[in-house]
């Protein structure tokens, strides 16, 4: 299992969006960067990804499970993006600001710190675990 994180405008798509959408998920589209895009296409079914709001909010508010791997995005009428599918998985207990994780010595390296317009990123193994025990949820 990989880990990632999704950006999301809460005015657009915020948590509470998608956890109205339960068991069923929802289509994670919209995306139009390349390198985001290369990201969707390495995210596998079953991964768990960090549903982060952006804009004014900055933070990470849950997590959503992967259910549907990489399918052509109906709304690129270009044909070059893709999407996939996610649904609700937990909500953190203590939302995670960015400027919580920019102020950990262990989490410098992100691409949330490096890289703040790509919306869609890996996340390594130890970097997980600190940002759940930081949102005080057990993974």
């Amino acid at each position: 299992m990989e880990y990632w994180l999704l950006k999301t405008e809460p005015e657009e798509w915020s948590w509470e969006d998608q956890v109205k959408c339960d068991y069923k998920g929802s289509v994670w589209d919209g995306v139009r960067n390349f390198q985001a895009r290369n990201n969707l296409k390495n995210i596998s079914k079953n991964d768990k990804c960090f549903f982060y709001h952006t804009g004014k909010e900055k933070k990470i508010v849950g997590i959503v499970k992967v259910v549907k791997e990489y399918f052509p995005d109906l709304s690129d009428k270009t044909g070059n993006f893709g999407s996939i599918m996610v649904r609700n998985y937990k909500k953190l207990k203590l939302p995670v600001t960015l400027k919580d994780i920019k102020n950990h010595r262990f989490l410098q390296h992100l691409p949330l710190i490096k890289q703040s317009r790509l919306s869609v990123m890996k996340i390594d193994s130890k970097s997980w675990k600190i940002i759940c025990k930081m949102g005080k949820i057990n993974f």
